[in-house]
């Protein structure tokens, strides 16, 4: 009974929707199983492009039955918004989007918590500000969280609110922020129930079924295995277990059923928001760094912002291929290179005056490496029309036996443009 697992291996951003989608035609479930609606997946058919940032990519296809698991935070008005936006463009969405009802529910004071957070420049992480966080704090904190299961019973989520809101207005008042009404919440989202009422589902119920019918999963990860919670770069990370360790807890699936795992990485290295990033370009606007951005299109699918761009970091690849158990790599992107008189790939730190080739375990020890890097020759070809390894210029080619090398896996895609024909079987 196989079952896959697309992760991305960098800061996230590493076109995994592209690898999930050309994967997803021959499984019967997709399956989110960790964030909210702070991951943005673009998949490109043709002339159309779509951006999700909380559906699974599956629910394009509607033979595909897309799972939200019970790791996520959901804000019901997004699910919806998505929802309504892909049937508006012809992709039909009913029985085969399916909410767990163990999600939690992100309301607006969550939102209201993280601004006022992100406005202490102190603590300012690079958040989306869409209320991720303190609703993953709610969860662990138990006291004050809430399960999507729970907007359907109206007596119940109006209670719970009465229970909930007056403690959070305190909070927020003290701190000068936004306070809210019990019962106009109540209302607001008891009307989001009813929308929502026909996808809510025990879905671990649901999947588990599906294994014991044979049936074929594969799992999608949102963010980048870098901002895990436990293993990225803390406190710089994402609220929810990224790798596919958080699969078992996201899903109710144990990770046993797990066949494959692909490890998804870009040609370069992209991050946004603060935190450390020793191969950054910071080369000001006529820079390789600023030539990857624009050429990449690297701003943010969620917010829009502008991500930070750098080489490749063949040190943080091979921490991240070993913590997710990748069996193989996909490299994306490799034709935002073309052009480039020559390429790079950091291979150690110097960290105070000492060379290390593992990973630094903590973000401030990270902040204070420098890369040290390996050149190998560019290519001034377009491989955009590039359809067979054979196709590929030979330092482009030589660039990808590279990074096999010192990741020490095999690259099974690689990716030289967004449409699903622009991916190459390397294998």
């Amino acid at each position: 009974m196989p079952a896959t697992c697309v992760v991305g291996l960098q800061w996230g951003d590493e076109a995994k929707g592209k690898i999930t989608d050309i994967l997803g035609d021959s499984h019967q479930f997709v399956v989110r199983y960790n964030g909210g609606a702070n991951a943005g997946h673009t998949v490109v058919w043709g002339d159309r492009t779509f951006k999700l940032s909380l559906l699974p990519t599956g629910v394009l296809k509607p033979h595909i039955t897309s799972i939200i698991g019970n790791g996520l935070v959901v804000y019901p008005p997004r699910f919806l918004e998505e929802v309504e936006q892909l049937v508006s463009a012809g992709v039909p969405v009913g029985s085969n989007l399916v909410l767990s009802d163990h999600a939690q529910v992100i309301f607006p004071y969550h939102m209201e918590e993280e601004r006022l957070a992100e406005a202490d420049a102190d603590g300012k992480i690079g958040t989306t500000g869409r209320g991720i966080g303190p609703c993953y704090q709610d969860k662990v904190g138990r006291r004050h969280a809430i399960r999507i299961g729970e907007l359907l019973h109206a007596k119940h989520l109006t209670e719970r609110l009465k229970q909930i809101v007056p403690f959070k207005n305190r909070y927020l008042q003290a701190f000068g922020g936004k306070t809210f009404d019990v019962h106009q919440l109540a209302d607001e989202y008891l009307g989001y129930a009813e929308k929502l009422r026909p996808h809510v589902a025990d879905t671990t119920r649901l999947l588990q079924a599906g294994l014991a019918a044979g049936k074929e999963m594969l799992f999608e990860a949102a963010q980048g295995s870098l901002l895990d919670v436990d293993h990225g770069t803390f406190p710089y990370v994402t609220s929810s277990s990224s790798l596919p360790s958080g699969i078992w807890a996201g899903t109710g699936i144990p990770s046993r059923h797990l066949t494959r795992i692909i490890g998804v990485i870009k040609a370069y290295t992209s991050r946004v928001g603060r935190g450390p990033f020793p191969t950054e370009l910071n080369d000001g606007p006529d820079g390789i760094g600023e030539r990857i951005r624009k050429i990449g299109r690297e701003f943010g699918t969620v917010t829009g912002r502008p991500r930070r761009t750098g080489w490749l970091d063949a040190v943080a690849l091979k921490y991240t291929a070993d913590l997710a158990g990748a069996d193989e790599v996909t490299v994306m992107l490799l034709d935002v290179l073309s052009g480039l008189k020559e390429v790079k790939i950091n291979r150690a730190y110097m960290l105070r005056g000492e060379r290390i080739t593992h990973f630094p375990s903590d973000a401030y020890e990270l902040d204070q490496c420098e890369p040290e890097y390996e050149t190998l020759p560019g290519w001034s070809e377009d491989i955009t029309g590039c359809r067979k390894p054979s196709d590929l210029p030979t330092a482009a080619r030589k660039y990808v036996d590279r990074i096999q090398e010192l990741v020490g896996l095999p690259v099974s895609m690689v990716s030289v443009g967004p449409d699903r024909a622009q991916t190459i079987p390397m294998k």
